[in-house]
């Protein structure tokens, strides 16, 4: 009797496991059916690098000191940076991740397809739409870091099959932040492309390589695309240095190529209105999202005190005039407290910025969640 009551204690506790095991399957199960993205893809410039720049042959890279300074242990990643960037608030936001987006090249991502499946970035700092502006730096072009989508996009399909990766891409956000690198560091600096374009002409260029980039994403099957302007580009310390009359008296903006980066935006909105609009009318579920980040930043310059910025025309990193990449190394004196600094280096904003560009435009990252 005591055997046999051993035995049905044991089977009773059997199926309490079993029910307890399929409810919990179950919930999981229907968390991942509801939920709304199912996973983040970045494309882009240094602005969205977690770290591509650090696998590759090239000098810009900020995998090393002082970079990632607010990182646990200081540890640099890649991003340039002081810690997080605005697309990693973003993944977390969204649930997708529980901090930071990966860099797909990372070889600890690169074929784990947990992490491909929720989503990475493939930017490279230095890039940009124009063919010519990664050339300049040896980085990743844009149309290669699509190749590294489709390469992602088959890795998926290894596993969850090509019906489940299609459905998998419905609900993914996909995400560019590019045009800085095409104008700072190749229009405006080298004679290459302004001996052939107008500005105008120029801006004009640069959008129809928006234009393509973002057809071969429609054709990849994505559904909900992001597409970021380019910021005040006159406020930046490496602009201002550069073009003013006294880089160390007078460190206000640059109003030209700001205004160039406003003529740009426009044009870039007037391009995706024209898109959006073709979409609907071919019935196409497909949306594509502008977000500003223009006048976020341009409100954290002109009331710099309101964010708590103490400093808002030269980096944290050495003189922040100058210093980026390997310039701003383990051997510059860096500031004490850099959330009172907009930017990191003479080129690129601190953590606390991108958090501050990540609340401006939270409103819609909702809409497109719940779209």
């Amino acid at each position: 009797m005591k055997n046999s009551g051993k035995h049905l204690l044991f089977s009773f506790m059997q199926i309490i496991f079993i029910i307890l095991s399929l409810l919990c399957f179950t919930t999981r199960a229907e968390a991942n059916f509801n939920k709304k993205v199912s996973g983040f893809y970045v494309f882009g410039d240094s602005t969205v690098d977690p770290g591509n720049n650090n696998y590759i042959d090239t000098l810009f890279k900020s995998n090393f000191q002082p970079y990632g300074k607010d990182f646990t242990n200081h540890v640099p990643s890649g991003r340039f940076t002081n810690g997080k960037l605005a697309t990693d608030f973003i993944a977390s936001y969204v649930g997708v991740k529980k901090e930071l987006l990966p860099a797909y090249l990372d070889p600890n991502v690169i074929d784990n397809v947990n992490e491909l499946m929720t989503g990475v970035s493939f930017a490279s700092a230095g890039s940009g739409f124009d063919p010519l502006t990664p050339s300049i730096s040896s980085v990743i072009p844009i149309p290669k870091q699509l190749e590294y989508f489709r390469e992602c996009k088959k890795k998926l399909e290894n596993v969850i099959g090509i019906e489940g990766t299609e459905n998998h891409i419905k609900k993914a956000v996909f995400f560019m932040s590019a045009g800085t690198n095409d104008f700072a560091l190749n229009y405006f600096t080298l004679p290459v492309r302004r001996n052939s374009f107008s500005l105008l002409g120029y801006q004009q260029f640069l959008i129809q390589r928006v234009k393509e980039f973002l057809q071969e994403l429609l054709a990849e099957g994505a559904q909900k695309i992001v597409i970021a302007g380019v910021p005040p580009m006159g406020c930046l310390p490496f602009m201002i240095t550069m073009n003013s009359p006294n880089a160390f008296l007078q460190r206000n903006c640059i109003e030209r190529f700001s205004s160039a980066a406003k003529d740009y935006n426009q044009l870039l909105q007037q391009e995706l209105n024209t898109m959006q609009f073709h979409l609907n009318s071919s019935n196409s579920p497909a949306k594509i999202y502008y977000i500003d980040i223009y006048q976020p930043l341009a409100n954290m310059v002109q009331a710099h005190q309101k964010y708590g910025f103490e400093d808002i025309n030269s980096g944290c990193c050495g003189s922040g005039y100058i210093e980026a990449a390997l310039l701003c190394n383990k051997e510059c004196n860096v500031c004490s407290d850099p959330s009172k600094y907009m930017f990191w280096d003479s080129i690129h904003p601190t953590e606390k910025a991108y958090y501050n560009l990540f609340l401006a435009f939270k409103s819609t990252i909702d809409c497109i969640v719940n779209n």
